[in-house]
């Protein structure tokens, strides 16, 4: 998508005002893709604008992922992404991270430079359970965060890459604590089913980047809306349990399949 950014500029000609408009087009995935506060008026009264070196790397990268998500089918996109996330998080960045921790971006940026040495340091931390250094992408949406830590043509350094999935990643996990723990417990409690947890995860799929999307199952939403549909009242089977020794707790029958089985029913392998 492209979206155009217009400031209004005002100068001063032989005593009179002049207001004047200027623009930058800026390519992206909707409005997300550039932060707002990036994008400011260069100078006292200048008509000019610019924007800040990450905003224009996650333009650039909301421009390829476009490109990506567009020519790659279902199950390419899908090998992809097991891919990356290999190189980032998995084996293969473990087994080189002596040398993603030695790299350094190809550039003098000042800007460019601390952010990664920040990044390095911040995987660093959370490897070992530190959590003293601030993680550079914690402000940015979760579409930002897919950007980054998806874009292996080059911009970002693996460590900035491993730092948004890092982001991305504790956004998810607090998504699904909620979403599975007290307020799944309590409708199923009230109702004997799970109508809202369905409802909710089928949302939350399709609020994801495409990216992400193709590490669920490639049904997951027909799948999902058809076991919320044929969804029956629990309760009286539970009420059933529970006595002897060998029987389990209401969560623990309710959650322990799910969570067995989450990458079938809610949630990507």
């Amino acid at each position: 998508m492209i979206g155009e950014v217009s400031k209004w500029a005002t100068t001063e000609t032989g005593g009179a005002k002049t207001t004047s408009t200027a623009t930058i087009t800026v390519l992206g995935v909707g409005r997300k893709a550039v932060p707002p506060e990036d994008i400011k008026v260069s100078g006292s009264g200048s008509s000019t604008l610019s924007i800040s070196t990450l905003a224009r790397q996650l333009a650039d990268s909301a421009t390829r992922a476009e490109e990506r998500d567009r020519t790659l089918s279902y199950k390419e996109l899908a090998a992809k992404a097991t891919s990356i996330i290999d190189q980032i998080v998995g084996d293969s960045y473990f087994r080189n991270k002596a040398q993603h921790d030695s790299e350094i971006p190809n550039t003098d940026d000042p800007e460019l430079l601390a952010r990664a040495k920040q990044a390095t340091a911040f995987v660093d931390s959370s490897i070992h359970q530190r959590h003293d250094v601030k993680n550079p992408f914690a402000g940015l949406s979760n579409e930002q965060l897919s950007l980054i830590a998806y874009d292996d043509s080059g911009p970002y350094t693996i460590n900035e890459r491993y730092a948004a999935y890092l982001e991305s990643y504790a956004r998810e996990e607090a998504w699904r604590q909620k979403v599975c723990g007290v307020q799944s417990l309590a409708e199923y409690e009230n109702t004997g089913r799970h109508t809202n947890l369905f409802k909710e995860c089928i949302e939350h799929f399709k609020g994801l980047p495409r990216i992400e999307q193709v590490q669920y199952p490639e049904d997951y939403v027909s799948s999902t809306t058809s076991r919320m549909n044929n969804e029956v009242d629990g309760r009286p089977y539970f009420a059933n349990h529970g006595k002897g020794k060998d029987d389990k707790t209401l969560a623990e029958l309710l959650f322990g399949p799910i969570n067995a089985k989450v990458g079938l029913h809610f949630f990507p392998v």
